[in-house]
């Protein structure tokens, strides 16, 4: 049986500090014609980077802990900003684009993609469709966040594909372009994905902390 590949191009991008020591403390590859590739992949790799160390903060103050208790854990971390574009035209609906998954982070967060396609699963293994408003991010919970907690925190299980509403969209923006006199260019759907680590050195076992949140005793 031929296996199916998920259908997008992922570029990865450190964002943030690694100690010395990291395996992955590598000079960056930078694409050619983009010159001001770095600039940008900082600004908003450390905006969303950001973003996480602040929910972590505001995480461990809701569950009863000091409030650098995960954050701490986070400096140094393998930090990833990873734009992933998936080209509409060459798909079609059904195109797995990201297949049922969940990540291995500590926390992901994205940005707005141009088209829909991302689904999630509620703890009740209902899948929706993520309606997501304008100037706002997605954040969840990865195996990290999982495993630190005994389980209190669940990893967000996600997939993305080429639904009905990615069909619409595109063809939507297609027929604006031809009476805009723009012709039929090429769409691709574009996200903007940071996965957010724990440090190398941090042990991910669960927090004695927090075994009153999930001891069956």
């Amino acid at each position: 049986m031929v296996p199916v590949y998920d259908a997008k191009w992922r570029f990865l991008w450190k964002i943030g500090e690694r100690p010395e020591d990291s395996p992955d403390n590598y000079p960056p590859t930078i694409p050619a014609d983009f010159p001001d590739w770095t600039a940008k992949m900082d600004k908003w790799g450390e905006k969303l980077n950001g973003a996480t160390f602040i929910l972590a903060e505001m995480a461990a103050i809701g569950m009863g802990l000091a409030r650098n208790t995960f954050s701490d854990r986070m400096i140094g971390g393998s930090h990833l900003l990873a734009p992933t574009g998936s080209d509409l035209k060459k798909n079609d609906v059904g195109a797995i684009f990201a297949g049922f998954h969940y990540d291995i982070s500590f926390m992901t967060i994205h940005g707005k993609s141009r088209y829909p396609g991302l689904s999630l699963w509620t703890r009740e293994w209902k899948k929706v469709n993520l309606n997501f408003q304008p100037g706002c991010l997605f954040v969840q919970a990865g195996a990290s966040f999982e495993h630190i907690t005994g389980g209190y925190v669940l990893g967000g299980f996600h997939e993305v594909t080429y639904t009905e509403g990615t069909k619409n969209a595109y063809l939507k923006r297609q027929q604006e372009w031809e009476e805009q006199g723009m012709g039929q260019r090429r769409q691709w759907r574009v996200s903007s994905t940071a996965f957010n680590h724990f440090r190398g050195d941090v042990l991910v076992d669960p927090l004695p902390e927090l075994s009153h949140l999930y001891d069956s005793e």
